[in-house]
């Protein structure tokens, strides 16, 4: 059954209005048409089981049938902050990343970013959003991550004090991985997680110097260096794997 996200102020009693590009979708892509049911998602978590009324080139209007229980998101709540990387590697950590589970991700001006004509050539956060939501439809995720503008290192800093966890992976951390850090926290206090990851050519040891010094786990992701799209698959995995959703039930 094919999901579309609409607003919740588009849902009036019960009828759900679908407009913008998923209505071209419905009706030249996936050519439904009347009587076929589909799923609703109301942006904020709730699922419903719809059937086509009306098709229009500008609106798709679906009846309500049912509420579904279902919730496919995590306990834990993730938020990636990501050096922002250069040319369009950011949509590929987008799209990941939601697919992953991540509820909310930052993009971070550090030191060695690169920010040619100020940072209006970095605010994407449309088209972000944009491949967010339709990472959503993939996935079958019962809410939509939000892609956050830009942030300067320094409020980035003050942002995240207040974090269960903060976990920041560094080529030049030896040893002390995400196993090992696990072991260490209370993991059954640990709800809002952190994962902050250097840009093309990592931290600088500065910045290393004032994460430490605001609580945040220095750890590594093994002995080869991965890329700055890679390491933050690999580390919002291995946390969901060891606190979230990713391990199965035991």
């Amino acid at each position: 059954m094919y999901k579309f996200f609409v607003s919740a102020h588009k849902i009036i009693e019960n009828k759900a209005f679908i407009e913008g590009e998923d209505v071209k979708h419905i009706y030249k892509v996936l050519r439904l048409s009347c009587g076929e049911k589909i799923n609703i998602n109301n942006c904020l978590g709730k699922e419903y089981i719809a059937e086509i009324e009306s098709i229009n080139k500008k609106q798709v209007i679906a009846n309500i049938i049912e509420e579904i229980k279902i919730n496919r998101e995590s306990e834990i709540n993730i938020t990636l902050f990501q050096g922002l990387p250069k040319a369009s590697k950011m949509d590929l950590i987008v799209q990941k990343s939601t697919e992953l589970g991540v509820k909310e991700i930052t993009p971070i001006i550090t030191k060695r970013v690169v920010v040619k004509n100020g940072m209006k050539d970095f605010k994407k956060t449309e088209r972000w959003n944009r491949i967010a939501l339709e990472a959503c439809k993939q996935c079958k995720r019962s809410l939509v991550p939000k892609v956050n503008e830009p942030i300067e290192f320094n409020l980035f800093l003050e942002e995240i004090k207040n974090y269960d966890l903060i976990v920041v992976p560094y080529e030049n951390q030896q040893g002390y991985g995400i196993r090992k850090m696990i072991s260490d926290v209370k993991s059954e206090d640990v709800k809002n997680i952190a994962v902050v990851i250097g840009p093309e050519g990592g931290f600088e040891e500065e910045e290393i110097s004032n994460l430490k010094e605001i609580g945040a786990y220095i750890v590594t992701l093994g002995p080869r260096i991965l890329r700055t799209e890679t390491a933050g698959f690999v580390c919002s995995s291995l946390i969901m794997y060891e606190l979230g959703d990713l391990g199965g039930v035991v």
